[in-house]
């Protein structure tokens, strides 16, 4: 079974353990390294043997998303884990044991940086097909400079241009430097069909759903299809966690549903962001594609997948902010108060997780 951080906790609460080496392999306090024991914990300070030892363990544990850190590494540790070890940022802001705490963000940004490191990249990366529907040709030149920045894999782009033609969006088709394949439709065909129209050309390993609107961070498509390897999911998204709601140029992160329930990310649900949804070229064809409809198409086929049988993973949401804008110009219609009464976190400005690596 693969080592998964399903079941990361966000609010640790313990503070720090000491992971060592002992004839038994990596220890903590004495005991082996089980991870399901080290959940609460805010993470581990690891202590080196004077002589290389085997890491298989300790890669376990980063695979798993438990923090881990450590002042100083030895010289035969790899030059990648021992920067990140030692970049203890995170460890500045004080945990006060509530979900409104930036230290825990900063420790969960570490965590993901972890899983990255330990969860080796395929040798032949796979192919994304990208697909993307866009009424608002002012931004789409931001949305594809979004696709370019994906690292760690190939990437095609699959554009369905929706009352638009070609020539008030070629500037910014033919300045991507991935492929685009584009098609016209006609603005009155429904929103959900434009998309599977545009999936039909798909050649890559996964279909994943890209918004014109929101914003990606360049390791997104990366750790979905991390994510998907290690859980085995049928469909994976992410969590949507950030939002920038435009009109009072704000930031929020929320944490729990409108009810209050605790919203986790890493877990099984029926229910990620649809701009996230991703998942096999061939499993997306059995599911039958989008629902020909004009709005509610995310969750529409999300429901449909579910209730065939299709397995859905949540991954974490720190590479991905929604942008809302008026509800007027959505197609998920929920007023800006709905937004500010769910929000853990609320900042001035547009304030993503560091993992967006924004500029």
């Amino acid at each position: 079974m693969p080592v998964t951080p399903c079941g990361f906790a966000r609010t640790p609460e313990k503070g720090l353990a000491r992971l060592h080496w002992s004839s038994e392999g990596w220890a903590v306090d004495g005991c082996p390294a089980d991870v399901d024991s080290l959940r609460p914990l805010r993470g581990l300070e690891i202590e080196w043997p004077e002589a290389a030892v085997p890491l298989d363990g300790l890669m376990r544990l980063a695979a798993a998303g438990v923090p881990l850190t450590a002042e100083r590494t030895p010289a035969w540790l790899p030059a990648g884990l021992a920067a990140l070890l030692t970049d203890r940022a995170w460890l500045a802001h004080a945990a006060d044991g509530t979900a409104r705490c930036l230290a825990d963000l900063r420790r969960e940004e570490h965590s993901v940086r972890l899983r990255r490191l330990a969860h080796h990249p395929a040798a032949n990366p796979p192919k994304v097909s990208a697909v993307m529907s866009t009424r608002r040709p002012h931004l789409l030149g931001g949305a594809l400079a979004q696709l370019a920045r994906q690292r760690g894999l190939e990437v095609e782009v699959l554009l369905g241009l929706h009352g638009l033609a070609f020539e008030q969006v070629r500037e910014a088709v033919e300045g991507c430097p991935l492929p685009v394949a584009w098609l016209e439709a006609a603005a009155e065909v429904p929103f959900g069909q434009v998309l599977n129209d545009v999936a039909a050309m798909a050649s890559g390993d996964f279909v994943a759903k890209w918004d014109d609107d929101d914003w990606y961070g360049p390791d997104h498509l990366t750790d979905l299809v991390m994510a998907q390897s290690y859980s085995g999911a049928d469909i994976v998204g992410a969590a949507a966690e950030f939002f920038y709601l435009e009109p009072l140029k704000a930031t929020i992160r929320r944490t729990t549903f409108g009810s209050g329930a605790a919203y986790p990310s890493e877990v099984w649900s029926d229910h990620v962001a649809g701009g996230t949804i991703l998942l096999a070229r061939a499993q997306f064809r059995d599911i039958g594609g989008f629902p020909a409809l004009t709005s509610a198409v995310d969750r529409e086929f999300l429901k449909a997948a579910h209730e065939a049988g299709a397995r859905i993973y949540r991954t974490h949401g720190l590479g991905y902010v929604l942008r809302r804008m008026l509800s007027g110009e959505h197609t998920w219609q929920l007023p800006l108060a709905h937004f500010l009464k769910i929000a853990a976190n609320q900042w001035r400005g547009f304030r993503p997780s560091l993992l967006m690596e924004a500029a």
